[in-house]
């Protein structure tokens, strides 16, 4: 049997000693994405539920233990197709949080961010 993609992006992430956070559902909207999120990562139950707080928390991530965390979103397509402004908005705010986290970012700590959507 082979492996999905997601499948190989875990076991890449377990390799190199980082944490994997799968998105457990397939969104197709704005909402159901932005819970999605905030489940696999396990955000505090202060999270706003918008653009701004997905932010917020995606470069904070301090409930989570040091290190790097890889958000895999299987199927992230499907947002894509379904609602292309949403996909849009989100993948643009888990990029900026990407860069803010890296080595040199404006919120680098012990922590990093990873993102990776694979089709599905």
């Amino acid at each position: 049997m082979s492996q999905t993609s997601s499948q190989k992006i875990v076991e890449q992430a377990r390799a190199r000693g980082a944490y994997s956070h799968l998105i457990g559902s397939r969104p197709t909207d704005k909402m159901s994405a932005l819970d999605a999120i905030a489940s696999a990562l396990s955000f505090p139950d202060w999270f706003g539920r918008n653009l701004d707080a997905l932010y917020d928390c995606l470069t904070d991530l301090s409930w989570l233990p040091y290190g790097e965390h890889v958000l895999v979103w299987e199927g992230s397509d499907l947002l894509k197709q379904a609602d292309p402004k949403a996909y849009l908005a989100i993948r643009g705010v888990l990029s900026d949080a990407e860069r803010a986290l890296a080595p040199g970012g404006d919120r680098a700590d012990s922590r990093r961010l990873t993102v990776a959507l694979t089709d599905g």
